[in-house]
């Protein structure tokens, strides 16, 4: 990955993002807040200014200023939780215009430990980590068997795919969702939902 694709990568996002806007409200009406969507947007919409705004020698500095933007500009508790998964992925990749598969997948580990100790989610709490884990998992073991960056990608857009969708069942034990109980069953994590359209906004940018 260098830099081009980096910032390819995160225009994506923010295009899925505003596309998807509406929708992410709507999942996170049902059981949170109600402004997943309109945050996620305002703040990658700052990211988009930063991207266009910035020269990057540096893969990691893309996502480690992209962190920090999210930090800064998105309201609720997703700011903090992408921001420092996506600060936590710049900070683990060497220094230099480009990464390999082998360091983007030990700086997507290190994203998900940042977002599991910011929240203290496990898999089955019905959160971002629920689709985050199976796509980390999913890329980690492509790249082991030697798969190219689509195909990673692709696996772990399909792995994130799916356990969005498996929150569907679950019920909420973090985030506001909680205080539904029984109640937050039956409707699927936004944020699980947000995640899976970062990972397959990767897959579609770096897709043959």
């Amino acid at each position: 990955m260098d830099v081009a694709l980096a910032t390819g990568w995160l225009r994506a996002v923010a295009e899925s993002v505003a596309a998807e806007a509406d929708e992410l409200t709507k999942l996170d009406s049902a059981i949170g807040d109600g402004d997943h969507g309109v945050n996620l947007r305002r703040g990658f919409t700052a990211v988009t200014a930063l991207l266009d705004g910035t020269a990057f020698t540096s893969v990691g500095d893309v996502f480690v200023r992209t962190g920090g933007t999210l930090i800064s500009k998105v309201g609720g508790a997703s700011g903090p939780l992408y921001g420092s998964a996506f600060r936590a992925l710049g900070k683990a990749l060497p220094a230099g215009p480009s990464a390999t598969l082998p360091d983007l997948a030990t700086g997507l580990r290190a994203g998900l430990e940042a977002v599991s100790a910011l929240g203290g989610a496990v898999p089955g709490d019905k959160t971002i980590v629920d689709a985050y884990r199976p796509a980390v998992a999913a890329f980690e073991e492509a790249v082991i068997g030697g798969a190219a960056l689509p195909e990673a990608a692709a696996g772990a857009a399909r792995a994130a795919g799916d356990g969005a969708r498996a929150t569907i069942s679950l019920t909420a034990r973090k985030g506001r969702a909680s205080y539904l109980g029984e109640r937050s069953a039956g409707h699927q994590d936004p944020g699980a939902t947000s995640t899976w359209l970062i990972f397959q906004a990767l897959a579609d940018v770096t897709a043959p």
